[in-house]
């Protein structure tokens, strides 16, 4: 079992045209793929956002492995790492828009999100839920004897 998705391409074809894909998304902010490699860059290109907001040198060192071009890895610890420091996640944005003529594919916009001429306005980033402390078993059998309505005989009358 594989944790990607092959796309019909030898190993070096597939990482060479997903780190075009990721490095020409970042670039320009939107383009068009089929769903397929869509997916794939999304995967990728929200891991390079994280590593944008690390800042480390290691960070750096990391995506400059694999994005294309100083001014995409400039933008990335600057411009995206600014505008994504209070979002956990979910940088990306994949909507489909037509089947493509020659092969029937589906195509698909790929879109990074909070950004000037959106396709669609995104969601505000979901706040996480307070976490619960658990409560020391002492404290819970009282609480649950507070809680619990009384129970009631049933009176029967034998005649």
């Amino acid at each position: 079992m594989t944790n990607f998705r092959k796309l019909g391409r030898h190993a070096g074809h597939r990482i060479s045209m997903l780190r075009t894909l990721v490095s020409q998304l970042v670039k320009h902010e939107r383009i068009e793929t089929t769903v397929t490699k869509a997916k794939e860059v999304r995967r990728l290109a929200d891991n390079m956002i994280q590593l944008g907001k690390e800042g480390s040198l290691d960070s750096a060192r990391r995506a400059a492995g694999f994005v294309r071009g100083d001014d995409v890895l400039h933008k990335i610890f600057t411009e995206l790492a600014y505008r994504y420091k209070d979002r956990d996640g979910g940088y990306t944005r994949l909507l489909r828009t037509r089947i493509r003529v020659g092969d029937a594919a589906p195509m698909a916009y790929i879109e990074f999100i909070d950004r000037e001429n959106e396709l669609r306005q995104s969601n505000p980033a979901t706040p996480q839920p307070p976490q619960r402390v658990p409560l020391d078993p002492w404290d819970k059998s009282r609480l649950m004897k507070q809680v619990a309505p009384p129970k009631e005989e049933k009176i029967s009358i034998i005649h």
